[in-house]
Parts: C-alpha cells; structure tokens; sequence
C-alpha cells in the first residue's frame, strides 16, 4: 500500500493526550499536535539561551563554546543567569524538549493503533541524560555536578569524574554498561547483515524468507531466536546498555566515594582464596 494512500486511513482526529483535535494536525509529512509544539517551544528557548551564553563567553569557536552548571557554593539553588542560571534554564528546556518529543511519539502510536514500544525506548535515553542533570546533582547536593553543555568542556568533564574515581573502567555498573553496548552493537550488526543477505539477492536470485534467515543461525551457533524474538533481544540490549550507563555514574558520589578499583577487596576476600 503506497504511503499517501495509507496515511488516509489513520490521518484522523483523535488519539492524542492533551489539546483535542486544536493541535491535531499535520504539516506536510509531520504530525504536529500540542507535544510538537511544546516541543518545538523549549527547543527554541533552550537554543536562543544557549546562543546568549555563547555570546557571554570569550568565543564563538564551536570546539570551545561552553555553557557551565552554576558553582557549587550555589547548591541546588537558583544561580544568576551568568554564573549558572543559563546551565539551568536549559536543563529544563531540554527536559521539556525531550519529553514532548516521547509524549508525540505516544500520540502518534495512539493513531497507529501501535503499541508504545518506540517512546518507551526513548525514555530511557531521556532518563540517562536525566540522572546526569538532575538526579545525580541531587544525590550531591548541588546543580554544579551536572556536565557542562560544550563540546571539549563535555569530553574534559568525562575525562576528570573518570580520574576522580581512579579507573572508573572498575565500576562494575560500568562494565555491565559497556558489555550492553557491545553485544547491542554485534546483534545490530549481525541482524542487519543477516536482513541484507536475505532479502537483497545478487541479480538473478530469488529472495530468500525468515525460514532461510533462521536455518542460518541454526546451522551457525545451533538456536535461532527468531524474526520476532532478534527484536525483542535488541531492544532488551540497547535499553540495558542504557540503563546501566545511568546507574554507573547515578552510583558514582551518591553512593561511592573511593577509588572504584577499591570496591574490587571483597573478591580478595571470598574463601575460594584461602587455601593460599
């Protein structure tokens, strides 16, 4: 069924979670509705906020720009807009952002008569980037230990919370993180091939179906998950990946204070090591 002709059936009012058929409405190929609004609202006053504390700054050069938390003497108050207060607003504009963004993503599945697995899996790129911004500050007592908005001032933010953990790469959290990305990144890559094998023949050849695509990995490793269960196991993985990430830095102050490889002595002592 061609695009256009299927859009008709479900362009139609109704589904959406606040506004009414006021902002139900699209706008060439784009769903518009009150979340895209707000949407495009917060974007619009975080954008022109980070602008302003560009123009504050001692450059314009994209590498270098950086709009910092406020101080840490400011705690979780509110700090002036030069010394932290643009940080803050544009937390909040991001925050209100991406979750009108997830909340159109809902809307639209509503219509689609689809489930919400699609909002569901953004939410927990939002809840990542909400536990840096906002829970982890928190947990410490102050909005200053959030990460910076730059690029380089981001990577040497990174760089420095790693060090003050010694090797945050011992941050068991951080390693069940690290292990999701990596088999998220093998089970895309070997699905994709896989879809590409079957159903993009060289000249002259049939296309090949889920059955062939099965027998494959029965034949390689001797299990096949299945067409609908590789997606379920991906999106298990990248949601995990996700998730863990969130909870290696959310551990990382509120809750340990040491060097992460310190957290490694009770291995040292469990008594599979005494008959040494």
């Amino acid at each position: 069924m061609a695009m256009l002709s299927f859009e008709k059936k479900y362009r139609v009012r109704g589904g959406t979670l606040i506004g009414g058929d006021l902002f139900d409405f699209w706008v060439g190929p784009f769903y518009v509705g009150f979340f895209g609004l707000t949407t495009i609202f917060f974007s619009f006053v975080g954008t022109a906020m980070l602008l302003y504390g560009a123009s504050l700054g001692p450059t314009w050069n994209i590498w270098l720009i950086s709009i910092a938390p406020p101080d840490l003497k400011y705690g979780l108050a509110r700090a002036p807009l030069a010394d932290g207060g643009i940080w803050q607003i544009v937390t909040i504009c991001a925050l209100g952002a991406f979750g009108s963004w997830a909340l159109r993503m809902v809307e639209i599945s509503r219509k689609l008569g689809m489930g919400l697995h699609i909002p569901a899996a953004y939410s927990v790129a939002v809840f990542a980037y909400f536990t840096l911004v906002v829970i982890r500050p928190v947990l410490l007592g102050a909005w200053g230990h959030g990460f910076p908005y730059g690029i380089f001032s981001h990577l040497d933010w990174v760089s420095n919370v790693g060090y003050q953990y010694l090797h945050f790469h011992y941050n068991p959290a951080h390693m069940i993180a690290v292990t999701f990305f990596f088999t998220t990144t093998l089970a895309l890559a070997l699905h994709g091939a896989l879809v590409l094998s079957a159903v993009n023949p060289q000249k002259g050849e049939t296309v090949r179906n889920p059955e062939h695509e099965d027998t494959f990995f029965r034949d390689f490793i001797g299990y096949s998950v299945g067409t609908l269960g590789i997606h379920r196991l991906g999106l298990f993985l990248a949601l995990s990946a996700g998730f863990w990430s969130a909870v290696c830095i959310v551990i990382s102050g509120p809750f340990w204070t040491k060097g992460w490889p310190e957290w490694w002595v009770w291995w040292l002592d469990l008594p599979i090591w005494w008959w040494r």
